[in-house]
């Protein structure tokens, strides 16, 4: 496998920066039996932290979260790329989607150290078929 790209769906939630957030909120979901593709944690100010959720099946972890009472944004559409990690496999994707006139506002990279990477591309919602299209 050279790469498998998909698109993907994405929620996320603010809550307060302090221990134990996003321990809870991971909790809530495996408990609910919610699977994640990919998870992130970012900074929105000096007390605010942005959880960002990438589930498998959206419509389970929206159930999950409405019972928990948990406020949702999204879901908003990203691509989620798979593959062999080998020099240059990220530049040949974005060259496909610059060979596409698709612009990237937002991307995170991670090898697992044992030969394969995940890549997860942000583009705006009206880009995200031709965004798809280019490097599938």
């Amino acid at each position: 496998m050279q790469y498998r790209a998909r698109r993907v769906d994405y929620f996320y939630t603010r809550v307060k920066d302090r221990p134990g957030e996003a321990y809870q909120l991971l909790s809530h979901l495996a408990n609910s039996d919610v699977n994640l593709l990919a998870f992130s944690v970012v900074p929105m100010g000096p007390d605010v932290a942005q959880l960002t959720l990438f589930p498998d099946n959206v419509e389970h972890m929206v159930q999950s979260a409405e019972n928990a009472g948990l406020v949702l944004e999204g879901p908003y559409p990203a691509l989620l790329v798979q593959g062999d990690d080998r020099l240059g496999a990220l530049a040949e994707i974005h060259a496909k989607l610059y060979d596409a006139r698709v612009n990237v506002f937002s991307a995170i990279a991670v090898t697992d150290g044992k030969g394969c990477y995940g890549y997860v591309i942000y583009v705006h919602p009206d880009e995200i078929d031709l965004a798809t299209s280019a490097v599938t």
